[in-house]
């Protein structure tokens, strides 16, 4: 059992004063650092941490799970958890949380925002200018009204993008290997080579799971279209840099856009490393994509209050690993969250022990998810710490917390 003035916090990557708030209300001792640890200065801190927030640079690996010996909840404070060991979390009954809509509109927007500005040359006029050159010329100017776009991903921002530039009157194409219902006029592509071909900005909205690794590469951006212009938002290691500035280099791409990186800085200030440097019709941006007041503050408080909705009532509504349950709090009553592995009879197994100390259940809801199950059991009255021990014994348990 936690004391709930005694949960400790470790927040990194400067999350929003927001999360801070929340969870410093909710009775929490909350450690806010401004950038990522790597796994060893990690693996230093997460002793006696409850809670860890973190963004998308700090890796949590299996060492770092291994070393967390009070650990209960892990806040992806962002869209992507591929930088947890998610199954390593599910071992320790750890509840992974993100934040899944709260940024999308603000990455939709920088895309674009970067498409319209590489389409009108935007940037190079720009610098053009601030060196004293006054370029007034259409040539390799064009609107956006009129060109393909092809989306790589149709998921939550994939969608709100094609929505968003079929209102600026684009064509939008897009290609993913699930099965997504078109929105709008949007058209699948039955391959991606399809909408390469066809496609006048092709734009990536993939998650870095290890299997996405370097899948765009020189082979996929020669089958784009001669003068066709890039975009990448989603993570860094989707794609080949040293291919990307081929293509841009040779002319046979127009332009790029990107804000995600293969190694990126640990820090705000730190020096940036990248083959894409110094090239005058690419736009590079620090991983702002989701790096708007608004948004920060919706993923805070978002993130935040699944945290504490954890620790205080062990709901997993969207749980990224976990079995999602929700039981609403009763007052009196002692709650016993059971995470196990998925086998049958665990339930008839639960309630056996429960009987046979004579608790009274008085509220229960069970769910399963792959591996692991979820069992929240609600009891009245008093109960012996034998009840416990029985619990915590059964083959199947993986956690057992008591609220």
């Amino acid at each position: 059992m936690i004391d709930q003035a005694k949960v400790r916090v470790l927040l990194l990557e400067s999350i929003h004063p927001d999360a801070v708030s929340r969870l410093e209300a909710a009775g929490y001792q909350v450690e806010s650092v401004r950038n990522a640890l790597d796994e060893v200065e990690l693996i230093e801190r997460i002793r006696g941490v409850h809670l860890l927030g973190i963004r998308s640079k700090t890796q949590v690996t299996a060492k770092v799970l291994e070393a967390a010996d009070s650990l209960v909840a892990i806040g992806a404070f962002c869209i992507g958890t591929d930088q947890i060991d998610l199954a390593g979390a599910s071992q320790a009954g750890v509840a992974v949380f993100n934040a899944p809509f709260s940024n999308t509109r603000s990455v939709v927007e920088l895309a674009l925002a970067e498409i319209i500005a590489m389409t009108r040359r935007l940037t190079e006029k720009n610098s053009l200018m601030h060196e004293g050159v006054w370029d007034k010329a259409a040539i390799g100017s064009h609107e956006v009204r009129g060109r393909r776009l092809g989306i790589v991903g149709y998921g939550n921002i994939g969608t709100q993008l094609s929505v968003l530039a079929e209102n600026l009157g684009m064509h939008v194409s897009f290609y993913d290997t699930a099965d997504k219902l078109a929105l709008g006029n949007a058209q699948r592509c039955a391959s991606m080579e399809e909408l390469l071909e066809t496609s006048d900005v092709v734009t990536l909205h993939v998650d870095g799971r290890p299997g996405n690794a370097g899948f765009f590469g020189a082979e996929q951006f020669a089958k784009m279209r001669d003068g066709a212009i890039f975009l990448n938002l989603s993570r860094g290691i989707v794609v080949d840099h040293v291919a990307l500035r081929d293509s841009l280099t040779s002319g046979h791409l127009a332009g790029a856009a990107v804000d995600v990186f293969p190694t990126e800085p640990k820090g705000r200030g730190d020096e940036f490393v990248s083959e894409l440097r110094g090239l005058p019709n690419v736009i590079l941006t620090p991983h702002i994509g989701g790096s708007t007041e608004e948004a920060q503050s919706d993923i805070g408080d978002f993130v935040a209050n699944k945290l504490v909705h954890f620790v205080q009532e062990g709901n997993t509504t969207l749980s990224v690993n976990l079995p999602s349950v929700a039981l609403p709090a009763a007052t009196d009553m002692s709650r016993i969250i059971h995470v196990h592995l998925n086998m049958p009879g665990v339930l008839a197994q639960v309630n056996s022990i429960l009987a046979e100390h004579s608790v009274n259940v008085e509220g229960q809801l069970l769910s399963t998810r792959g591996e692991y199950g979820y069992l929240i059991t609600d009891i009245s009255g008093s109960y012996s710490a034998d009840v416990l021990d029985k619990l915590q014994g059964m083959s199947q348990t993986v956690r057992l917390r008591v609220l």
